[in-house]
């Protein structure tokens, strides 16, 4: 096994991007990846930093050998996979999935944030939450939940894995071959890691924060009435 040149000190060795690449490989990758995209268990999971390592080691040729077009490919259907497997699992399991108390893998603050997201920014929401660590995880779910048009999804659901899975993983690609980067790999690595995990730990505390309030019949109700104005506005699409 590989031994990886860069010890991430900012969290878990194991959620070290190059920890895992370098470990599992490109199917380590594309599991994590589907998972991160729409299974409830993947919120915690590196998403961009992953894919942006993922370009750079193709560049390098380290842990990654084969071509950065099959690379992008394979990376671009697991996203879109991910997010159809949790429209399916959102729209089979429905509303009562959000009637139930907090957990630890479920927030009831998640599907409002979801909810302010479609009502922000509309179907574009599928598209622009590839970008939002956590709320990509939770987005598929909750238009599956809303009933969102599944044609509509399905659009925004390949535009949005495209962008995602091959923009930032050519972005890391190109990036790698710059002399400067290569040169300073490692410390260029701790602050992909660094810069992604801002925002999940900001995430985590609150959600702890919430925790540690409970569910309350407020929120539950609140919740119910998102995802009622959800499905109603996305039926008419």
């Amino acid at each position: 096994m590989p031994t990886p040149t860069t010890t991430l000190a900012l969290g878990p060795s194991w959620l070290d991007p190059e920890v895992l690449i370098s470990t599992f490989g490109l199917i380590g990758i594309l599991v994590i990846v589907f998972a991160e995209s729409g299974l409830l268990i993947g919120f915690f999971l590196p998403g961009d930093s992953l894919l942006f390592t993922a370009g750079l080691l193709t560049a390098d040729g380290k842990y990654i050998t084969y071509p950065l077009w099959l690379v992008c490919l394979l990376i671009t259907l697991a996203a879109i996979a991910g997010d159809q497997v949790g429209y399916a699992f959102g729209r089979k399991v429905g509303p009562a999935l959000f009637r139930r108390p907090n957990s630890k893998l479920f927030k009831q603050e998640n599907v409002l944030k979801a909810h302010d997201f479609f009502e922000k920014y509309g179907a574009r929401s599928i598209v622009l939450a590839r970008f939002v660590p956590i709320v990509r995880t939770f987005t598929p779910i909750v238009a599956g939940v809303s009933r969102m048009n599944y044609r509509t999804f399905v659009i925004y659901n390949v535009i949005g894995g495209i962008l995602w899975g091959t923009g930032v993983t050519v972005l890391g690609y190109f990036l790698g071959q710059i002399p400067f980067v290569k040169a300073n790999i490692e410390m260029i690595l701790i602050a992909i890691v660094a810069l992604s995990v801002v925002p999940i730990a900001v995430e985590l505390l609150r959600a702890r924060m919430a925790a540690r309030r409970g569910t309350t019949p407020q929120e539950r109700a609140a919740a119910e009435e998102a995802i009622r104005e959800t499905r109603e506005h996305y039926g008419k699409h």
